[in-house]
């Protein structure tokens, strides 16, 4: 069995351009989209602001996470 990404990002052609999305793995079948910015000129700025921005993501997530938790470890010494 594959082991995907939990989190990752995709670059799409619209019809004004360019858009990145940081996107999050549901489920097996559906995918959800997280974060996303259009209108870029080009594919490579695109995909530079994904890059970027599933960076800072999953920065952001994992300070969360470790607050999160120390704020429950806080109540459980309660």
């Amino acid at each position: 069995m594959a082991k995907a990404k939990k989190y990752d990002y995709r670059v799409v052609q619209a019809t004004a351009g360019w858009r990145a999305e940081v996107t999050r793995r549901v489920t097996s079948k559906k995918t959800m989209v997280s974060k996303s910015q259009g209108g870029f000129c080009s594919e490579s700025e695109a995909k530079e602001w994904g890059e970027q921005a599933l960076k800072s993501f999953l920065k952001n997530l994992d300070e969360r996470n470790k607050r999160r938790s120390s704020q429950r470890d806080q109540r459980r010494q309660e």
